[in-house]
């Protein structure tokens, strides 16, 4: 037996609204169930990275980023490109950036930002020449 892979779940108010941000940011491809209204879950994915979302309405996300020294994270990215999309993403108006694009003393460079549900993606990479 051997683990293959992990999909975070997000508790969401609004899975439509939450997928069309993803899309219009991200270029996350994605689809709700069922197709019409209301949603009950979504799967969001780009280039092998899936998100899932699961819907209650008027649910609204507790805050907890500030609740311990280095944040509160709920998915962890590795990418290999992660100053292009950091270049790409902080310049869009919708996106908040939890903190910008930066070296870690663990050897990984990458930002964090926020989705419009509260919940904090950290993109990274790892630091070449080490």
């Amino acid at each position: 037996m051997t683990l293959q892979s992990v999909t975070p779940v997000f508790l969401v108010s609004d899975i439509a609204a939450t997928l069309q941000w993803y899309r219009t940011n991200l270029q996350f491809e994605g689809r709700a169930v069922p197709d019409e209204p209301p949603h009950t879950f979504g799967i969001m994915s780009r280039e092998g990275i899936e998100i899932f979302l699961q819907q209650l309405t008027g649910y609204d996300k507790p805050d907890l980023y500030n609740q311990r020294d280095g944040g509160v994270w709920h998915a962890y990215v590795h990418t290999d490109g992660v100053r292009e999309l950091y270049d790409a993403v902080s310049k869009r108006a919708e996106v908040v950036m939890v903190y910008k694009l930066r070296r870690q003393e663990y050897g990984q460079v990458e930002f964090a930002i926020k989705d419009p549900n509260g919940y904090v993606l950290v993109f990274a990479q790892a630091e070449t020449g080490r």
